[in-house]
């Protein structure tokens, strides 16, 4: 009985992928540093045995091995912060290109013929059309991180063709959720934490961008890669609307029961280098093959403070 791979299944997105994959009787391989990962996240699939952890980072050898006899990999393990990328590149250089790069070296040792990668909406950059479609170009990132996943889809890209791979490109919007740590809500939330009355928004609030529940965009990813099989296929995952950042700030205020918190603006229409600072994805192409999201993006942002609020005061986050 073949199984699956997940690299950086002990994350936030991989671990919602888990779950929905050990639900469905699937058998897991995870590959996951824990730098990152937490193994609290999937705790109860180890202890019942239907997922096994190999701790490793991809960057050194070992782990390979563990492909042996896999019907598919989901390559989630990588470096996701769009903010640090500029100011320390060679992270993601080698944690998104040249881990992707290893991961798709052992699947061509090992014969493993489909591989499900989370790239990103920063691919297209500053894009004209809004909502951007799959076949947008030029692809023009302008962060370090972006630069790293679109070359990373194209090492993908060369290896299906070059090997008789098939392959599940997903460009994300923001997705968020239970176990997240990182983006826009955990950092409202922890500010507000330690200072109840002024909250700082990197940029000047008016970024508006697309917003969608972890487990839409686990339910889209796995609905995808069962009615696509061209060599690469690449679809857009992400709600129908957007929100701009004050609407997010108010709504993680109100959960966490403040009210007259002062807004203090950092930066111009960027937040930091590399923020794109209007982003909505069409989603048309899933939506042609019959899914759609269930929630707009002020309703996923809302479900997640909640979740990470409770998370929050449990001591499960910081």
């Amino acid at each position: 009985m073949m199984f699956d791979i997940v690299t950086g299944g002990a994350g936030f997105i991989g671990s919602h992928l888990i779950d929905t994959l050990v639900a469905r009787g699937g058998r897991v391989t995870v590959i996951d540093s824990l730098v990152a990962g937490s193994r609290e996240h999937i705790a109860r699939h180890l202890d019942k045995g239907t997922v096994t952890l190999v701790v490793a980072d991809l960057l050194s050898d070992g782990w390979q091995d563990a492909f042996r006899g896999a019907g598919r990999v989901w390559h989630l393990a990588a470096d996701p912060d769009v903010r640090q990328s500029g100011l320390a590149p060679e992270s993601p250089v080698n944690n998104n290109i040249m881990a992707t790069f290893r991961v798709l070296e052992a699947m061509r040792f090992h014969h493993v013929p489909a591989i499900a990668f989370t790239s990103t909406s920063t691919v297209y950059g500053d894009a004209s059309v809004l909502p951007t479609p799959e076949e947008y170009t030029p692809l023009e990132p302008i962060s370090v991180y972006g630069a790293t996943k679109l070359a990373c889809e194209a090492l993908i890209s060369a290896y299906c063709h070059s090997f008789g791979m098939r392959s599940w490109i997903f460009r994300f919007a923001n997705i968020t959720g239970a176990r997240s740590g990182h983006g826009v809500i955990p950092d409202f939330i922890k500010k507000l934490a330690g200072n109840p009355r002024e909250l700082e928004i990197l940029g000047d609030g008016n970024q508006k961008k697309s917003y969608l529940d972890v487990h839409e965009c686990v339910n889209a990813m796995l609905f995808a890669a069962t009615r696509s099989d061209a060599a690469v296929n690449i679809f857009n995952i992400g709600s129908e609307d957007w929100i701009d950042v004050k609407t997010i700030a108010g709504i993680v205020a109100g959960e966490m029961g403040l009210s007259n918190v002062r807004y203090r603006f950092s930066g111009g229409e960027r937040g930091w280098v590399g923020d794109v600072p209007k982003m909505q994805l069409s989603v048309a192409r899933l939506r042609a093959l019959g899914w759609q999201p269930r929630h707009g993006s002020e309703e996923s942002v809302s479900m997640a403070a909640k979740a990470m609020l409770a998370e929050h005061r449990s001591g499960r986050r910081p």
